[in-house]
């Protein structure tokens, strides 16, 4: 191994240790406690190298976004995959409720990287050409089985937007205690049958 190949690995995993423990921080106390002083001082560098990977707390939010984009994604697809790939109505719902309740799993034990994903500026950009691919493939992972419950004449796409606004709208809503607890695989079904044009 050359030595600047040792240097980029180097570098990718200082790189993936800030992320990590950025994570945790944030899990454990909340992304105000998450300072490139304390990050410093947990990983055992100086400010100074964290901001030769990253500019500031915006860019560990987005990393730590992209990661969870990417997990997510393949939490849905082994989501949908594991519900079997049925073609009557009923394998379609329960792919597409399997979907659901990854998604809103997801968002419960990640409540930090989630709200990395869709609360705070991360410094990333949905829904346009210059969106990130980890960020497009979360989306892709949703459409790939919503597509098969979209009705003639109905654009996937867009189910899949409304889709996604709902499951968004009920994480958030039940992190905030704003929705009655117990009733979270009724809502599921409720929003899988409005939506499963089948």
């Amino acid at each position: 191994m050359s030595v600047q190949e040792r240097k980029q690995r180097e570098r990718a995993e200082r790189e993936r240790l800030i992320v990590a423990t950025a994570r945790e921080l944030a899990e454990e106390q909340g992304w105000d406690a998450v300072t490139t002083r304390r990050l410093a001082e947990r990983i055992e560098y100086s400010q100074p190298v964290l901001y030769s990977h990253f500019r500031g707390k915006r860019e560990i939010i987005g990393a730590v976004a992209l990661q969870g984009a990417a997990e997510l994604a393949a939490e849905l697809r082994a989501a949908s995959a594991g519900a079997g790939a049925a073609v009557s109505a009923e394998g379609v719902r329960g792919r597409v409720a399997a979907l659901a309740r990854a998604y809103l799993d997801f968002a419960e034990r990640n409540p930090a990287v989630y709200d990395a994903m869709f609360q705070l500026d991360g410094g990333l950009v949905f829904a346009a050409e210059e969106t990130p691919e980890a960020l497009k493939d979360g989306f892709a992972a949703l459409l790939e089985t919503l597509r098969d419950v979209t009705g003639e004449g109905v654009e996937a796409g867009l189910v899949t937007e409304v889709f996604w606004a709902s499951l968004h709208g009920l994480a958030t809503l039940s992190r905030a205690g704003r929705l009655p607890v117990g009733d979270a695989e009724r809502r599921v079904w409720l929003l899988v049958s409005r939506l499963a044009v089948v």
